[in-house]
């Protein structure tokens, strides 16, 4: 599932990114015919992901990240899905070490902020379970 449409800019801190999904009927966040604010949070992973997919070195295989945690997350809206125009997403990076990155996230529409928080991400926690990571 991609809910984004386009990659805006992108650094090695912070990456902007724009999406239109969150007005589509067959949007697979919906539930019960509305999408709610707080899916805002996989429009924001889903940046996180792409920023690391960027940054990564080239061919170097690609690295599972698993979403750990979430705080400090502030819904402005009771849904997504009513907002005409396009979410925008913005994801920066505030700590990055080992297989751990701590990101803050807000979706906007037209000037608007949406929601905003904190997410911390693990890297290859597969490979941390068997002891493996490097």
């Amino acid at each position: 599932m991609c809910l984004l449409d386009r990659v805006l800019a992108w650094d090695a801190q912070r990456i902007q990114c724009r999406a239109r999904s969150h007005r589509e009927a067959d949007n697979p966040l919906r539930a019960h015919g509305r999408l709610g604010a707080v899916c805002g949070i996989e429009y924001a992973a889903q940046a996180m992901a792409v920023h690391g997919a960027v940054l990564a070195p080239a061919g170097a295989p690609a690295r599972a990240g698993y979403l750990i945690s979430v705080r400090g997350t502030r819904l402005l809206v009771a849904r997504l899905d009513d907002v005409a125009a396009d979410l925008m997403i913005e994801a920066e990076c505030v700590t990055r070490g080992g297989n751990q990155i701590l990101y803050n996230f807000s979706v906007g529409a037209a000037g608007q902020l949406l929601l905003t928080g904190r997410a911390a991400v693990v890297l290859d926690a597969d490979k941390l379970a068997a002891g493996d990571a490097a």
